[in-house]
């Protein structure tokens, strides 16, 4: 009976803390960037650029690499990702998905 409690507060606390790939605080580093379109706590006051904060870290990064490969075509956002790392990206979103 204990290990069954055991793993269920295990599994409970494990889904109330999300685990990001991506370093949050090195993703905050290099949110300076986005902070001119996306907004500082990454909600935009411009309609057409979306809100970032709260996305899905996976949402994000597939994203950012999509722009950066051209899959997805903006050509201000490609400019943008160009110097990014694989790294950077996941470094972003993580930041990103773990604001409210």
């Amino acid at each position: 009976m204990n290990k069954l409690m055991f793993a269920v507060a295990t599994a409970t606390v494990m889904m109330a803390s999300p685990v990001f790939a991506g370093d949050a605080a090195a993703g905050k580093a290099k949110s300076v960037m986005c902070a001119a379109c996306h907004g500082a706590a990454g909600v935009s006051a411009v309609p057409t650029y979306p809100n970032l904060a709260g996305q899905k870290e996976a949402y994000l990064t597939k994203q950012l690499n999509d722009f950066k490969s051209g899959k997805r075509n903006d050509p201000t956002m490609k400019g943008m990702v160009m110097a990014l790392s694989p790294a950077d990206m996941e470094n972003l979103a993580a930041y990103y998905a773990n604001m409210k």
